[in-house]
């Protein structure tokens, strides 16, 4: 409750301001006075000036109130609450303690702990409390302040603008900071993990087996970390899932947005956008209970070893998961092709399917090309169906009917359990990530390049 409150405090606070502004400005109207911006520019801008500096307020707090409240907590525990300077006692005992808090007792807890935990309840209460009192403060502070300062030659729109303009810019700016440092981390642990294994054996290797001895003696300890076999896995399930995914997906586009009835146009649309919306964990299960046993029966009849855990299970399921994405962009650029050129096409004697073939078509490929390439981005970062139904180990193979795996499914595989983060094991995670976001920034760049470049040849 403590948590929801202030941000309903905030909001409360900015309609406030909005409307005793407002009400203010259309007052003075009323009064024969000439508004040089309308009331509701005035209302906007004193909502927005008690809105963005709450925001701001609040949120620092929040961010920094859990490390304040642990050193707090920290430096009033008994000096035999730890055994040396180690980190990871301090963080246990922190965790434990935070479980007491949380109320889920194990056993009978020490004294001192049952006393911390009650002090840590008692910390974020008063820390709730107060942080509700400032927001009350300094809400009612600025909205006095801007009621006094209104006036029929206030510039209350350039105001509003000015705020919003600003709060565009802080957007974007954490949105690229949040890319830079996402791209930092994994530079940062990637070049930790070459520092470990070589690049070449990594870019070339054909083995990918990322074990790391426990003890010295340990045999078959030697890991390999080329990462082929995990890229060709990867690219097996997204060709065949390609395959099923583009041919109907752009047939389905051209048949609801040429020839289909209306009615039924209106009914099938909402239904392929239900499976954009279905979990992928459903299409995994979908994969492994249905598609992997009637590949297998299929299989068998025809004297072929599928496995059980196959690329073509995974990537079929992924296919149809892909079908509203590439249905939806296909649709779009279709219908964004001027009217003129279907009309122009009709007048001079083309039939409904040549003028699709032969006109629309091409003038929507850049728009086609779009989607299927961020498809494709979107088929090589899926897990959740490799993980249930294509498999876990690396091999160097291009048969869909093997089991392969892809570089999601490797990250977390690799990132489960608890290895600790100075290893080539867990390092491997975060360089097979690099990659992935290399391929996929690459994918994404020529599709905007392609997009561009075809596109100035229709406008």
């Amino acid at each position: 409750m403590l948590t929801t409150l202030p941000f309903v405090l905030l909001l409360m606070g900015a309609l406030l301001a909005y409307v005793i502004n407002r009400r203010a400005a259309v007052s003075l109207r009323a009064g024969g006075a000439a508004l040089h911006s309308s009331p509701g520019y005035h209302g906007l801008f004193a909502g927005l000036a008690v809105i963005i500096p709450v925001m701001v307020i609040t949120l620092l707090w929040m961010f920094l109130d859990g490390a304040v409240i642990e050193r707090m907590i920290l430096a009033g525990l008994p000096a035999q609450a730890f055994d040396g300077d180690d980190a990871g006692a301090v963080s246990l005992i922190l965790t434990e303690i935070q479980s007491l808090a949380g109320g889920r007792v194990f056993g009978e807890p020490e004294p001192w702990k049952q006393e911390a935990a009650d002090r840590l309840n008692a910390l974020h209460s008063a820390s709730g409390i107060l942080l509700i009192a400032v927001i009350v403060v300094v809400s009612i502070a600025i909205l006095a302040l801007r009621r006094a300062r209104l006036s029929p030659e206030m510039r209350a729109r350039q105001g509003s603008e000015r705020l919003i303009h600003g709060l565009m810019v802080f957007c974007s700016v954490v949105a690229i900071l949040t890319t830079i440092g996402i791209v930092s981390a994994l530079l940062f642990e990637t070049i930790k993990f070459l520092n470990k294994v070589p690049l070449t054996e990594f870019l070339f290797g054909l083995n990918w087996e990322p074990q790391i001895p426990i003890r010295e003696d340990q045999v078959a300890a030697s890991g390999a970390f080329g990462w082929i076999p995990v890229l060709i896995g990867t690219l097996v399930v997204t060709v065949v899932a390609l395959t099923v995914a583009v041919p109907t997906g752009l047939f389905a586009a051209v048949y609801l947005n040429e020839f289909a009835h209306q009615k039924f146009r209106a009914f099938a649309k909402p239904i392929l956008e239900i499976l954009a919306g279905v979990p992928t964990v459903v299409y995994g299960f979908f994969a492994i209970l249905v598609i992997a046993p009637a590949l297998r029966s299929f299989g068998a009849g025809l004297g072929l070893d599928v496995a059980p855990n196959s690329a073509l299970a995974a990537g079929v399921v992924m296919g149809v998961m892909l079908i509203p994405f590439i249905t939806s962009f296909a649709d779009d650029a279709i219908s964004a092709v001027p009217q003129s050129l279907r009309d122009g096409a009709l007048a001079l004697g083309s039939t409904r399917g040549e003028a699709m073939t032969n006109v629309l078509f091409p003038a929507a490929i850049p728009g086609i090309v779009g989607g299927v390439l961020l498809a494709v981005s979107r088929a090589i970062g899926e897990t959740m169906i490799v993980v249930m139904a294509a498999g876990l180990i690396a091999r160097l193979t291009l048969n869909p009917l093997d089991s392969v795996t892809t570089v999601t499914v490797q990250i977390v595989t690799l990132l489960i359990g608890d290895t600790s983060f100075d290893n080539p094991k867990t390092l491997a995670a975060f360089a097979l990530g690099m990659m992935l976001f290399l391929v996929t920034l690459g994918i994404n760049i020529l599709a905007i390049r392609i997009v561009h470049k075809y596109r100035e040849a229709y406008d």
